[in-house]
């Protein structure tokens, strides 16, 4: 950009909440999208009601928006659960269309609760999403027939989703399970392959961490820079332990451990988690592990997918001549993958012999109590529901002393952005005009060219589509996606045309400055980053994590859960993390402060784990008087992160035996608390 031009550059924080995510396309689903929008509104164009089609369409669209998972009993949790609460708010909000203040209480007590139940977990969110956003449809749009009508037809639309989402399933059964951990392999063949500049020298893994002084030596990012090969590896596999053990143990708590397959499966995880807490003191021991393991890992991910009755032959042509271990690290990963490469051959495991490592889910009425009580009981449910319930009362208030046709949009506006659970309210909200403002262009042509009636259809084949393969590039895409298609099912409704196109484009400003105003500049915690107080949580769990890796009687698989607890808690702390990255400064700025002690953190338990591993294969315990000084100083850490707003590095007093297995995890405290303690 020429000098002159700098000063207009847009800011770094909106270029990134404007920058398209990478993420492939779902062929899939983008077909389902447009079989099971479409089909509908030609059956109703068909029979001369063209009205009801355009409803069962619109239910079709929430189907296609909850369509995200790969296992099929999963989708059917996405998608049957959500039509069941989107059919009960386009009934409350159809028997209170037009009843003035009775629809605006109405709409804001709906919207306290979608906003309460949206921190259950992901299927909770999206069900919270379409009560309200069905609600707000049915008080806004006089919609035909009796009152049962919308619901039976909208509901249908979205199981016709369901429906063509398990028309593979007699055929595929197991398939996304077994390819979720095949996947979970390949990632940790990826992560036993990288090596990074940062990884520190010493032939056996006991020396320095690459640390001189304080600070350990190592340029740590200070700002949201690329990770290194390693630790973009680590988050992937993080991301797919986490994801397989999710669906794995949530089948298995209905299965009862009788599942034959999922036993199998689990078995394939227990035993590649070894491999994963081998690879940091691999790591540490600064060489690079020869290609012949990597590859071995990826051999048996290829059996993983291949199923049981390929697998044997599929592990025998892995031929695992893995070079000989030359320190406690290669001998633990060699062990690991022996050990794994065993499990993944053996056709037939004892459902007894497993054990689930995270902890087997309790059944589904007992979680489902669980969460109610949470909800019931949390503050910041409480807060989420508050804000969401003021945003759409104020909302109804305005547009019903203030003429504005059709104004249902105001509020639909403020319930895609202000979904509590979804990033960043600043950035959705700016994403949800732009994203508007582009789908309007795309409905204007649509509306003003095309004749309404069987064009309809060669519109929505094209349009419908869209929205899968769009949604994972960002918010504004979704939304330019999905505004042309609602006003066109719309359209059918209420036949205003073109005349829709300024009203829909001054409703969502205004739903958009409501949704600041009200749902973020007044409340303080929506725009304070929240990653301190995160991490330092996951500073105190790390404490408890090395007392536990070093002779405080902790059972192994207790120790594992806890090591994949903050690893997942650290994953959050990074999904925060990026979130605030979007928001307007001085919230990005402080967030990308924290960047360098979120990557400090998540080294040090990587090296309590190659410590824990290192000893388990006959490198010499640390001394007791050791371990409590190093928990020491993360305690002083993590107190230092609590009371500090402003990253204030100290020189941590961390000496010990040069030759300790402890060496490596003493360099990376010092380096974090360089970064962070008390003043």
């Amino acid at each position: 950009m020429p000098p002159e031009f700098a000063g207009l550059a847009p800011p770094a924080w909106l270029l990134r909440t404007l920058r398209p995510q990478r993420a492939a396309v779902n062929r899939a689903a983008v077909v389902r999208a447009a079989v099971a929008m479409t089909l509908p509104l030609a059956v109703g164009l068909a029979v001369g009601e063209p009205a009801y089609g355009a409803l069962a369409s619109m239910g079709a669209l929430s189907g296609v928006i909850s369509d995200t998972a790969d296992a099929y009993r999963m989708r059917i949790l996405n998608i049957a659960v959500p039509q069941l609460l989107g059919a009960v708010g386009v009934t409350l909000g159809a028997l209170t269309y037009g009843h003035g203040w009775v629809t605006v209480g109405t709409l804001t007590a709906v919207a306290l609760v979608s906003g309460m139940i949206s921190s259950i977990g992901a299927v909770a969110s999206v069900s919270g999403l379409l009560l309200l956003l069905n609600a707000v449809i049915g008080a806004g749009l006089p919609l035909p027939g009796a009152w049962w009508a919308a619901p039976v037809l909208m509901a249908g639309g979205g199981l016709l989703v369901l429906l063509l989402a398990l028309l593979a399933w007699p055929l595929r059964s197991g398939v996304p399970e077994r390819a979720a951990v095949a996947d979970t392999y390949r990632a940790v063949a990826d992560l036993l392959a990288a090596h990074d500049s940062a990884s520190p020298g010493g032939p056996d893994g006991s020396g320095n961490a690459g640390s001189t002084g304080s600070t350990g030596g190592r340029d740590l990012p200070d700002a949201p820079g690329a990770p290194d090969a390693y630790d973009t590896a680590r988050h992937a596999v993080t991301r797919s332990l986490n994801q397989s053990y999710d669906l794995i143990l949530a089948r298995r708590a209905r299965h009862h451990g009788r599942s034959p397959e999922l036993t199998r499966l689990l078995a394939q995880l227990n035993a590649i988690t070894p491999v994963v807490e081998a690879a940091p003191a691999a790591r540490l021991s600064g060489r690079p592990l020869p290609e012949a393991i990597p590859a071995a890992v990826r051999g048996l991910a290829d059996a993983v997918a291949a199923g049981p009755t390929a697998a044997v032959a599929a592990v025998a042509a892995v031929e695992l001549r893995l070079p000989a271990p030359t320190s406690e690290a290669t001998l633990a990963v060699d062990h690991a993958l022996r050990h794994a490469a065993e499990v993944v051959a053996t056709p037939d495991i004892d459902p007894q012999a497993i054990d689930d490592r995270l902890g087997r889910p309790a059944a589904l009425g007992v979680r489902a109590a669980r969460a109610a009580r949470d909800v019931a009981l949390s503050g910041a449910s409480w807060r989420y529901g508050l804000r969401l319930a003021l945003c759409v009362g104020i909302a109804q208030v305005l547009v019903s002393t203030v003429p504005v046709p059709r104004s249902y949009w105001v509020a639909l506006t403020i319930t895609f952005v202000l979904k509590p659970d979804l990033g960043s309210v600043f950035s959705r909200a700016l994403l949800r005009a732009v994203g508007t403002v582009a789908g309007l262009v795309v409905a204007a042509a649509v509306l003003s060219q095309v004749q309404r009636g069987w064009w309809d259809l060669a519109v929505l084949l094209v349009l419908a589509p869209l929205i899968p393969a769009l949604t994972p590039r960002g918010y504004g895409y979704q939304t330019a996606a999905i505004t042309p298609v609602i006003l066109l099912l719309s359209d059918n409704l209420n036949h205003q045309g073109t005349g829709l196109i300024l009203p829909r484009l001054l409703d969502s400003l205004t739903g958009c400055a409501i949704a600041l105003v009200a749902g973020y500049l007044l409340w303080p915690e929506s725009w304070h980053t929240r990653v301190g107080t995160r991490l330092a949580d996951a500073v105190e769990d790390t404490a408890r994590y090395v007392a536990s890796a070093f002779g405080d009687g902790t059972e192994p698989a207790a120790r594992a859960r806890m090591r994949r607890r903050i690893y997942r808690d650290l994953s959050v702390v990074r999904t925060e993390f990026q979130r605030a990255l979007t928001e307007p400064p001085p919230t990005g700025r402080r967030a990308a402060a924290w960047w360098p002690l979120v990557v400090a953190v998540e080294r040090i338990v990587d090296a309590t784990t190659a410590a824990r591993v290192r000893v388990g294969h006959g490198a010499p315990p640390p001394d007791p008087a050791e371990v409590e000084h190093v928990i020491a100083h993360i305690r002083e850490l993590t107190e230092g992160i609590r009371r500090s707003a402003v990253l204030v590095g100290v020189r941590a007093d961390l000496t010990g035996p040069a030759d300790s297995v402890l060496e490596p995890l003493r360099q990376e405290v010092a380096a974090a608390r360089a970064v962070a303690s008390p003043r």
